[in-house]
């Protein structure tokens, strides 16, 4: 099934050039009907796609698209709008900050796909590295998982010079005991957008990420 057609890409291009709300106020319509309305369409059947069977879904559309308004109050740039549409794939939503589901961004550049641990707070990050020197085959394990190579390469993130010694330890075992940030993140043609395999793609690289996003759930929910 194709949910959005050129209009979507062509949008997005000429907003890079009219980046006004005079200009999105009289293309309103424009983003409604290619844009908005096919982007809650499709966030809809992926999250039925990704949690097939789970009948305790309740999270909608609305609760995981970002707006396409910027926050520029602390911004130089100071362009009111966003020359992509996204939103978090996952039961939470795009709200509540958590390591389940998949970030999906798409316009005309790149379509987007990440996962992860990319701004974990303190608390969580600490239970992560517990988890890993708990267990840091198990991490490895997943990010080896030959799906998760194929699809995500590996686990991106800043890494911290100093650790604690119970955790430094496990370093040469796990070189992401280091990490800050453990997140996954992959770009792909913008054609895949106005195909029939934009679907697909998306619940492919969600199933890919499985052994690593499993990792990262079960130590920070434990």
């Amino acid at each position: 099934m194709k949910y959005f057609t050129p209009d979507f890409l062509q949008f997005f291009k000429e907003l890079a050039a009219n980046n006004n709300k005079d200009w999105f106020d009289a293309n309103r319509k424009r983003y409604e009907t290619h844009v908005k309305k096919p982007m809650e369409i499709f966030v809809g059947d992926a999250l039925k796609e990704v949690y097939k069977g789970d009948k305790n879904l309740e999270v909608k559309p609305g609760e995981c698209i970002f707006r396409i308004n910027r926050d520029i109050r602390f911004s130089k740039d100071k362009t009111p709008y966003k020359l992509n549409t996204s939103a978090v794939i996952s039961k939470t939503g795009k709200k509540v900050e958590g390591i389940g589901g998949i970030y999906v961004e798409l316009g005309p550049e790149k379509l987007a796909f990440a996962g992860g641990a990319y701004q974990p707070e303190k608390d969580a990050l600490l239970d992560i590295r517990e988890a890993i020197a708990k267990n840091p085959k198990a991490l490895m394990k997943a990010v080896k998982d030959k799906s998760f190579e194929k699809h995500w390469g590996d686990i991106q993130g800043e890494r911290n010079k100093v650790l604690p010694a119970e955790f430094k330890e496990v370093v040469d075992e796990c070189p992401y005991m280091a990490n800050k940030q453990l997140y996954y993140w992959v770009e792909l043609d913008s054609k895949i957008i106005t195909s029939d395999k934009l679907m697909k793609t998306v619940v492919d690289y969600y199933a890919a990420a499985t052994p690593v996003r499993e990792f990262l759930e079960k130590a920070v929910r434990r």
